[in-house]
Formats: structure tokens, C-alpha cells, sequence
């Protein structure tokens, strides 16, 4: 990707599928919202997340879903449905700014199949898309103090600490520290 000012090719077709060892990473259907309601609707998703309200709100899925397609096709944002066996366990995205050919990553996985690898998976198979099929330069993230795990996943994945931003995030009226993540092309990956 040398020449940003117009979209890859890529983005004239819908969402790739991503295939991973144990996972396929597939766009959000419609008909996903009914499924993916009950997930998202957990106070350890909340809690964990930047974005994501507890309670969730009812039909807030069919907007989320929704809006996936025409931010895939305008180059700002790719996300799918991580999924297992054929069954939704989480989410991934990838917030993109091709200008500086970087991606923001991010994601949740359902409160009943944390432990087992997942996030690890989706995302090592979203950096790989990030840089393989899009051609990015950097993919970082970032996660709440309070929530180790997910620096654990970013480690594993091959993802570096970059530091901590105090105060950066207000959540629920309080100011939290988040640490700072990212990987580049030229690194090694897991």
C-alpha cells in the first residue's frame, strides 16, 4: 500500500473471512444479533472493554452489526465475529488509519470461554491479516490497568509494552490508566 489516496482494492469487496488453527474470524450477519446480545450483556465484558455498556442495551447488537459494512467499505474499520465450532464467542476489530498505515485492534471474548486461547488467536490471525492482506505498518492496542489479561493476550501475541497513560480513559465517571501495546511489521510474531 504506497499510493493512500484512494481505497486498496480490498475494500471494494465485503469483509474477508480469516481462518485461524481453532477459529474462523467471519463479518457479522444481521441474524447475529440475537446471539451475540447475551454476551455483550455481562458486567465482565463491561468492565473489561472501553466501549461496551452494561446493561447492554436491547437491539444495541442489530445497530452495532448494522454498521460494519459501510465502515469496512470506507477503509475505517474491519471487524468480525470470532467464532468457534460455528458458534459467536467474541469480537474483533481492527479501527484502521491507512494514511499512517496503522491499525487500532480490539476485542472481547464471552465471560464462558475466557481461559481457553481464543483472544489469543483472533488476535494473532487479525495482526496477520493487518499486515499480510492490508499491508499495515503498525497494529497497537491498549487495555485498562485494572485488566491484565488482555496484556497477557497482547504479550503473547507478540505485542509490546509501550507504557501507561495515566488517567487517559474516564469510565464510569473515574479516570483509569491503560497500557499501551504494539506490534510492527518488522517484528517477530507468535
Amino acid at each position: 500500500m504506497t499510493d493512500l489516496t484512494e481505497l486498496p482494492a480490498i475494500f471494494a469487496a465485503p469483509l474477508p473471512v480469516v481462518r485461524a488453527p481453532r477459529l474462523v474470524l467471519r463479518p457479522y450477519a444481521a441474524e447475529d444479533a440475537e446471539e451475540v446480545e447475551p454476551l455483550l450483556d455481562h458486567p465482565e465484558i463491561s468492565a473489561g472493554t472501553l466501549s461496551i455498556p452494561h446493561p447492554y442495551p436491547k437491539g444495541g447488537a442489530v445497530t452495532w452489526i448494522a454498521e460494519h459494512p459501510e465502515s469496512w467499505r470506507a477503509g475505517r474499520q474491519a471487524t468480525w465475529a470470532v467464532t468457534a465450532d460455528g458458534a459467536i464467542v467474541g469480537a474483533i476489530s481492527l479501527r484502521l488509519t491507512l494514511a499512517h498505515r496503522r491499525a487500532e485492534l480490539g476485542y472481547w471474548i464471552a465471560r464462558p470461554e475466557w481461559g481457553q486461547g481464543y483472544a489469543t488467536e483472533a488476535v494473532c490471525a487479525a495482526i496477520g491479516f493487518a499486515f499480510e492482506e492490508l499491508g499495515l505498518h503498525r497494529v497497537d492496542a491498549h487495555h485498562l490497568t485494572e485488566n491484565p489479561a488482555s496484556g497477557t493476550v497482547m504479550r503473547k501475541a507478540g505485542m509490546q509494552h509501550e507504557g501507561r497513560r495515566r488517567g487517559a480513559i474516564v469510565r464510569a465517571g473515574v479516570p483509569r490508566d491503560v497500557e499501551e501495546y504494539a506490534i510492527l511489521r518488522t517484528d517477530p510474531r507468535s
